[in-house]
């Protein structure tokens, strides 16, 4: 099905007032029924990180990070239960999965000897039973889990189809016989640039 420039527009416009978790995919399914899962979390991860984009900095001032740590304090204070990081996540319109990071970088300098490293919080956000404080931990496993545009759990969404697509373009050019060089080979050969494959003889449109 072919998606006109009016039906992108009605989509994106739709999206400028909700959240990016995946209750609002669900409700934008609703509106819109005629278009796939996939176009429409396509369209949605596209236009909420042109969003992140142009607010990110405001996110990452020294101010807006102890005013957002001291809310998620005070939050899980009276409840430690609720989900509080997800909805001030929400509240402020940032991305849960980015919000997880910015708390739990913050908790860390305040609770480590040294500042943690990107590696260390990378790890943290892909497996929360490491992160020192079981509060905490389910605070961000909640924004990872309900994140659909930003987080390890989309990464690894994103990295499962891109996996799928090769291993399907690989079969299409062994059925046709087309002799090619996979990533691993391209590498070998000291190749800077790998695409997932090149074809060894130019092939012409009609010729496959």
């Amino acid at each position: 099905m072919i998606l006109t420039k009016a039906q992108y527009d009605e989509i994106a416009q739709c999206l400028v007032s909700v959240p990016p978790t995946r209750q609002s995919l669900r409700k934008l399914k609703q509106r819109f029924p005629s278009q796939s899962q996939a176009t429409l979390l396509s369209i949605f991860s596209q236009e909420y990180q042109k969003h992140i984009k142009r607010t990110h900095a405001k996110h990452h001032t020294s101010e807006a990070i102890e005013s957002y740590y001291q809310r998620y304090l005070n939050g899980v204070g009276k409840n430690g239960a609720a989900p509080v990081l997800l909805e001030l996540a929400n509240e402020v319109d940032y991305a849960p999965s980015l919000m997880a990071r910015i708390i739990l970088e913050r908790f860390l300098q305040e609770h480590e000897e040294t500042p943690p490293s990107k590696s260390v919080i990378n790890s943290m956000l892909r497996d929360p039973s490491q992160i020192p404080d079981g509060v905490l931990a389910n605070q961000v496993y909640q924004c990872v889990v309900n994140d659909c545009c930003y987080g390890p759990l989309v990464d690894c969404i994103k990295h499962a189809i891109g996996h799928e697509h090769e291993v399907l373009l690989r079969d299409l050019l062994l059925e046709k016989n087309l002799s090619f060089l996979d990533e691993d080979q391209l590498r070998a050969k000291g190749y800077d640039k790998t695409p997932d494959f090149i074809l060894q003889v130019p092939v012409g449109l009609g010729q496959a």
